[in-house]
């Protein structure tokens, strides 16, 4: 480049809103960088930032979504492709979206805008698109009026075989000085040709000016490669977060917004420098990133396992598997030294991971939902709880369980006392006084359950609890507390706040809770006297058998709850003083046993799930699984009716049959009977009647008369035995 043709780049001044194209848009990396420009104001980054602008954006940032680029003057205005159409509305950033547009219709839309950025991160296939739309740009060039700017977004991954600058000293980070000299990783060539071309076809800079950003591994907001980690560590289903490989492998990486930072200044600046390096300042490993994870999300352990066990991810592509496991340092000096970047984490991934962690969980909806399901014993609080814990994910807390989990690591950690060697001194003095701490806390515990009849002292109680309540599962994904506290000074001791200095000022006095483990939501679950009577009564035997729902003992505990709760100070006032107003239940009044209703209704006090939803491969199952389970029940049905009507038509017959027989049998005996009745008659008209008619016929047949019946008549009348 001419220092004239520098000094017109420098000095351009952009005058009107600039559109902005970004393929992709609903992809992770474009949609943040879409979203981020479409609230910048053109030109802002070549003014200076001061401390109070960057307090005032590091509020805004919070809220990123609260503006929009059509109510902003002076933002760009961002158009792009997606993927596939939206199942959901199009992106609020966008003016506008492109889906299944042909190359001649996307070739006017990139025509019409001023800047065109290319994001090769995420998805390999766009690396031809890319080149495409690169030279079907510079093959217009002579019809461009208004200078253009392409960005290829690529990635540090074009670099991850090359050479080091130092044979004697590997630390040398590469700079973008050192571009030329970069190797590419071998499934990355594609990224590379894309690279090379885009700088070939920058050389008219009246007309195109092309950009190469290669960026580290992006993480931030929603997640980004590292997101199957951070998915792994919340839901909490392994005991330790795996590192692939030994772990010391050094990844370059970069938020997102930060990324989106950096290109903001490449259109505000239009810099001499056509390829630049975009990666934050630190030098983080893999084992430093998944360590870090599992320490503020997870079970807080790492496990190395071999690499190859990193292909079983399902979140991971190969491509997010070849950047998990490069090895290479790198530096952003031009970056460093010339932008005005509103950093997010300039230091990196692991200093800050509170604001990376909290960002992450608001842009998922990852909320915990906490919930404390009380009543009178038998109304149903743990069938409730157990409903509500499957529908919301939660961890059902049962005092009973939590009190045995707590004795059993106490116990194991116990255990080593007597067997335990080969560890190292300082880990010998720690065990040795975990044992002791263990061994204490165990003796007072079945001292205590000694002098109570087998029942455990509120103060080791309400511990064990509250260290459940703070374990990481139950901060992120929130719990079901089941039955406790029963008492004002149960729930005081509880939630205090342990911390003097954060206290909660509620009704005009310093009133200190744990706002990290108090509960969101309280379900206060009640019945008459009578109706949890008769539902004890109604229990079957098997069920009632070794549990408190015994005659005495429910009687007792009921007579117990109610003396509790007819004091000033029962645990209902307690949450009511916090502005926690419980969500009064009356099951008695819903006529249900099964509590269908009354879960019904808790659901809808309580809302939507707050948790990760289903992947496209679990929605895929779920709806086959759903559709098959249809069919089976359609089949089912069929089944069922075939066989109801052949019950019905064998019924029919054998009742027809039946019916035939029975009929058969009266005509018979019907015919036995009139001949029975017949016989004296016969007896009668063989004695009687019938040799005076032979003889009147013999003689009718011989005398032959014209009128036979007469005849016959007279005959019988003069030949009447009777009258003889």
């Amino acid at each position: 480049m001419t220092e004239e043709e520098e000094v017109v780049v420098r000095t351009e001044k952009v005058t009107r809103i600039q559109r902005v194209f970004i393929n992709l848009l609903d992809s992770y990396s474009s949609r943040n960088i879409g979203k981020f420009l479409s609230n910048c104001v053109v030109g802002a980054s070549l003014e200076e930032i001061t401390e109070e602008e960057e307090e005032e954006d590091e509020s805004k940032s919070a809220m990123p979504e609260a503006s929009s680029p059509r109510l902003k003057e002076g933002t760009f205005q961002v158009v792009g492709t997606l993927s596939a159409p939206p199942r959901e509305p199009e992106p609020d950033f966008a003016v506008e979206t492109y889906t299944a547009i042909s190359r001649e219709d996307l070739l006017m839309r990139l025509l019409e805008c001023d800047i065109i950025i290319y994001n090769i991160t995420e998805n390999p296939p766009q690396v031809e698109e890319a080149i495409w739309a690169v030279s079907a740009l510079n093959e217009e060039v002579s019809h461009i009026e208004k200078r253009k700017i392409f960005i290829l977004i690529s990635t540090v991954m074009t670099w991850a075989r090359s050479k080091s600058l130092d044979p004697d000293d590997s630390e040398i980070p590469f700079t973008e000085e050192d571009y030329r000299r970069r190797k590419h990783h071998p499934n990355f060539l594609d990224h590379i040709n894309a690279e090379k071309m885009v700088l070939k076809l920058g050389k008219n800079v009246k007309k195109l000016v092309t950009y190469v950003v290669a960026a580290g591994l992006q993480y931030g907001m929603e997640g980004g490669i590292l997101h199957s980690f951070f998915k792994l560590a919340w839901l909490g289903d392994v005991p330790a977060l795996p590192v692939f490989g030994d772990g010391m492998n050094i990844i370059p990486a970069i938020h997102v917004l930060d990324l989106a930072g950096v290109i903001q200044n490449i259109i505000d600046h239009m810099p001499k420098h056509h390829y630049l390096v975009a990666v934050d300042e630190s030098i983080h490993t893999l084992e430093d990133l998944v360590k870090c994870i599992s320490k503020h999300t997870g079970p807080g352990k790492i496990q190395k396992v071999p690499r190859e066990n990193a292909f079983l991810t399902k979140d991971l592509t190969q491509e997010s598997i070849d950047h998990l496991l490069v090895n290479l340092r790198m530096e952003a000096l031009f970056v460093k030294e010339n932008f005005n970047i509103r950093w997010v984490a300039q230091a990196g991934f692991v200093e800050n991971i509170g604001s990376i962690l909290k960002e992450y969980k608001q842009s998922r909806g990852l909320l915990p939902i906490k919930i404390c399901v009380l009543g009178p014993p038998a109304v149903g609080k743990s069938s409730i709880s157990e409903v509500l814990s499957k529908y919301y994910k939660l961890h059902h807390i049962k005092l009973k369980d939590v009190i045995s989990e707590a004795i059993a690591k106490l116990e194991a950690i116990v255990a080593p006392k007597y067997g335990g060697e080969g560890e190292e001194e300082g880990e010998e003095e720690e065990e040795e006084e975990n044992v002791e701490d263990a061994q204490e806390l165990l003796d007072g515990i079945k001292e205590s359950m000694e002098q109570n009849a087998g029942r455990l002292e509120d103060q080791y109680i309400i511990r064990f609890i509250k260290e459940k309540l703070k374990s990481m599962p139950c901060r992120n994904q929130g719990y079901i507390l089941d039955g406790f506290p029963k008492t004002y000074d149960q729930a005081k001791d509880l939630f205090n706040q342990e911390d003097e200095e954060e206290e909660e000022e509620v009704r005009g006095k310093m009133f200190p809770f744990d706002k990290v483990i108090i509960p969101e939501f309280v379900c206060a679950l009640d019945a008459s006297d009578e109706f949890l009577k008769d539902r004890v009564m109604n229990l079957p035997e098997s069920v009632v058998a070794g549990t408190h729902y015994s005659q005495d003992r429910f009687l007792r505990a009921l007579s117990n709850y109610r003396d509790i709760n007819t004091e000033d100070e029962t645990v209902f006032n307690y949450f009511d003083e916090l502005e926690i107003h419980p969500i009064h239940i009356d099951v008695g009044k819903l006529e249900d046993a099964q509590n269908r209703l009354a879960t019904t209704r808790l659901i809808k006090e309580i809302g939507k799930p707050r948790n990760y939803g289903l992947t496209d491969e679990e929605k895929a199952e779920e709806e086959r699984r759903a559709a098959e389970e249809h069919i089976a029940k359609e089949a089912t049905r069929e089944a069922e009716r075939e066989h109801r009507e052949a019950v019905e038509m064998a019924e029919k017959l054998a009742r027809w049959e039946e019916w035939n027989k029975r009929l058969e049998e009266v005509k018979r005996e019907e015919t036995e009977l009139l001949e029975a009745q017949s016989i004296p008659l016969r007896n009668y008209l063989m004695t009687y009647v019938m040799p005076t008619l032979m003889q009147g016929l013999n003689e009718c047949c011989k005398v032959r008369p014209e009128d036979p019946v007469d005849f016959l008549a007279e005959y019988l009348f003069k030949n009447n035995p009777e009258t003889q």
